[in-house]
């Protein structure tokens, strides 16, 4: 395994593995028994990043999730896992009601939510401290003062309840308007962006449930500037295989994948990973470790076969003939 820090502070920062575990669909779609053992594999590689959030996944069994941070919990007791271990999680995107698919209608991020929230999710976890607390997804039309989202997550820190600060979906000028108003009060802010991220480009004009102007839980030129820009920050990737789209037929891309792009990059990605005799995805989750702009990829696992394949590209090393090519295709 691969390591690198999160976070500028030597007080809060981590070290943590290059790749991270999802686990979204622990404890609802995949059974205690399988996450446990993808729990166990990922950790006797060396893996020690694990993302979670407090909603994760109300939409498979109609709850308002909770089962993910529950099972993590769990799995931390009968382990005897302590800090070890860096678990983040979120909170933010919570239904206020049960439901069965994605909702409108999420507890936000006003200070009562990030202080009784953030509570939950550590007894859930069976964690004195989270590791990392995102602010999930921002809601259009949202209310709450930006300055008290900010001053409520820095709370938290200065109270010893969360170690380090990030924000997950959210638009990049919000990102940079909450870090200014953290800075000017002398404030923590958030030093981890977690968004969706792969080799290929979707569009992100296309209108969608959070927002009339498109999609802003994926990453675009504005963010990757962004993150040219801020060398601090660190953007944590999921979803970068694309839920298993770029090698089975039975899981077609979605529109925002249809435009002339796709097949370039998509040919350019196969000819390297023939060239290197790794998979597909191994050659996706190598370019993201390893870029101009390093990433860690999220990758989610419903099985240990699947984890070992992402598992061996940490160690895969693309050349830089190789990332020329995967670049030069726009």
């Amino acid at each position: 395994m691969k390591y690198r820090t999160i976070g500028t502070d030597p007080k809060t920062r981590r070290r943590v593995s290059v790749l991270s575990l999802g686990a979204m669909l622990f404890g609802t779609a995949i059974d205690e028994a399988t996450s446990f053992a993808i729990l166990d594999r990922f950790v006797e590689a060396g893996g020690n990043f694990i993302d979670t959030a407090n909603n994760y996944a109300y939409w498979v069994n109609g709850t308002q999730g909770g089962e993910s941070e529950a099972l993590l919990g769990r799995w931390r007791r009968s382990r005897n896992i302590t800090d070890e271990i860096v678990i983040a999680t979120k909170l933010g995107g919570r239904p206020n009601a049960p439901a069965t698919g994605l909702s409108h209608d999420l507890e936000g991020l006003s200070a009562q939510v990030i202080r009784e929230s953030s509570e939950r999710s550590r007894e859930r976890l069976g964690m004195d401290k989270l590791d990392l607390l995102y602010a999930h997804a921002y809601l259009e039309g949202s209310k709450v003062p930006l300055e008290e989202t900010v001053e409520a997550f820095a709370d938290l820190v200065q109270a010893g309840a969360v170690g380090l600060l990030g924000a997950s979906n959210h638009w990049a000028w919000r990102l940079e308007r909450a870090r200014n108003l953290a800075a000017a009060a002398g404030l923590p802010g958030y030093e981890v962006l977690q968004y969706h991220h792969s080799y290929l480009r979707p569009r992100t004009d296309l209108p969608t449930l959070r927002s009339q102007d498109g999609n802003f839980g994926v990453v675009d030129g504005n963010l990757l500037s962004y993150l040219r820009a801020e060398p601090g920050l660190t953007l944590v990737a999921y979803s970068p295989l694309l839920g298993g789209g770029y090698v089975r037929e039975d899981k077609p891309f979605d529109a925002s994948f249809d435009h002339p792009g796709t097949p370039r990059r998509l040919a350019a990605l196969r000819e390297v990973a023939q060239e290197t005799g790794a998979t597909v995805n191994q050659v996706v989750l190598a370019w993201l470790i390893g870029g101009e702009i390093p990433m860690i990829p999220l990758v989610g696992a419903s099985s240990v076969e699947q984890l070992e394949e992402s598992l061996a590209a940490v160690d895969l090393e693309l050349t830089a003939d190789q990332r020329a090519k995967l670049d030069s295709e726009h």
